[in-house]
């Protein structure tokens, strides 16, 4: 198996793992180790493209000149390129999220081409810690190539292996009801093959959240075109939330609507709205507030009536490689100030670890208290500038 050191090894190439790449070379370490199965903006290129953005096109302007490196590969890119069709957007509205995973990816194939990056096509399996050799992690990669797997020593292990719709058991069990992938939900192209136009269908989506309020319009959507037997039950447990500018600073900025999803809530999902609105044509809400048992009511006598669920309920980390310290698996506590790890239940820090994106963002509390985490791609960038001096230092 061949073997190299390197100055920091990077696990992922989606927004976070971009936004450190162009950290870490711009502090001109050495050469950085990234390792991605595709180097292809991830998750939000592979699925989220259809997805209408919660950010404005300015802030994915500012994320893709934050750092100097970046700055580099948009000079040097052929025009037109994502960086030059994004600058003709107005840049105080949202977009689409083609527009964003386009612009990752040109500035992933403009980072892999630099001398200092070690692009590794593959995964990381396992790392192993061995502090009697001066904290260095020993780095395992299954390469996708004919090069064959490695293994990377280095003083530093970047994490940002990103994270998936959380995936729920159905809340009546044994109830016969097929099981949407959220994903295909927020894809209209796919959805339209999900679901059966030749007889009648009534989805049941659980959620109100940014997800599942775009949920919701894509049915709708359907439901009014290519499926007119498509019906939607709307499972909720709480008022809608949005997003709220002040002065100065924005409340509920990571957890209320924006933009497409806030427009559609507030003109036809709000209570006296629903009835009137072209939504309520499709949609039936059933209203969980009330407590668990109430919630749980509501599922039984709902549920039985449809034929497919979808749960719109946040994201869950994808799976991390097998990490070990002196030969025992570790127990991770992500410190969601510094970015870096603990051992579980208060343990020490371990040595040269670090995390960053939707799987690991920032904790942020607002002027009134509200304690929210921050994820989004300027939101990344912002932890990143703050965070990554520290994680330079020499280990």
């Amino acid at each position: 198996m061949a073997s190299r050191k390197c100055a920091a090894v990077v696990v992922g190439a989606g927004p976070a793992g971009v936004a450190v790449m162009g950290n870490l070379l711009e502090r001109q370490l050495g050469t950085i180790a990234w390792v991605d199965p595709c180097f292809e903006a991830g998750r939000i290129n592979r699925r989220y493209r259809e997805v209408p953005s919660n950010t404005k096109v300015a802030l994915f302007e500012a994320y893709a000149t934050a750092t100097q490196p970046f700055r580099n590969v948009i000079e040097k890119a052929r025009l037109p390129n994502a960086f030059s069709t994004m600058s003709k957007l107005e840049q105080d509205k949202t977009c689409h999220l083609h527009y964003a995973a386009d612009m990752v990816r040109d500035l992933t194939d403009g980072l892999v081409k630099m001398e200092q990056v070690y692009a590794c096509r593959g995964f990381v399996t396992a790392a192993k810690l061995t502090e009697k050799s001066s904290n260095q992690w020993t780095v395992r990669v299954q390469r996708h190539d004919s090069e064959g797997d490695v293994e990377i020593e280095t003083s530093r292990l970047i994490l940002c292996t990103g994270s998936h719709p959380t995936n729920l058991p159905c809340p009546v069990p044994s109830l016969d009801i097929q099981q949407l992938d959220l994903d295909t939900v927020l894809k209209p192209s796919e959805l339209t093959e999900a679901i059966p136009t030749n007889r009648p269908s009534t989805i049941a989506v659980v959620g109100a959240s940014h997800s599942a309020i775009l949920a919701l319009l894509n049915l709708i959507q359907l439901a009014r075109t290519s499926h007119p037997q498509l019906r939607v039950k709307w499972f909720t447990r709480h008022p809608l939330r949005y997003a709220e500018y002040m002065d100065g600073w924005i409340l509920r900025d990571n957890t209320g609507l924006k933009g497409t999803a806030a427009d559609f809530a507030r003109t036809q999902l709000e209570d006296d709205k629903l009835a009137t609105s072209p939504a309520g044509e499709v949609i039936t809400k059933i209203d969980c507030t009330g407590g668990d048992a109430r919630e749980n009511a509501q599922y039984w006598a709902h549920l039985p009536t449809c034929s497919h669920i979808v749960h719109a309920v946040g994201f869950t980390r994808d799976p991390l490689p097998h990490l070990t310290k002196n030969g025992s698996p570790l127990a991770l506590e992500f410190d969601h100030e510094s970015g870096r790890f603990h051992e579980s239940n208060n343990g020490p820090a371990i040595p040269g670890l670090f995390g960053a994106g939707i799987a690991f963002p920032e904790r942020v509390v607002d002027p009134y208290g509200n304690v929210e985490y921050a994820v989004g791609f300027f939101k990344f960038m912002k932890f990143l500038k703050k965070v990554v001096p520290s994680w330079a230092t020499k280990i």
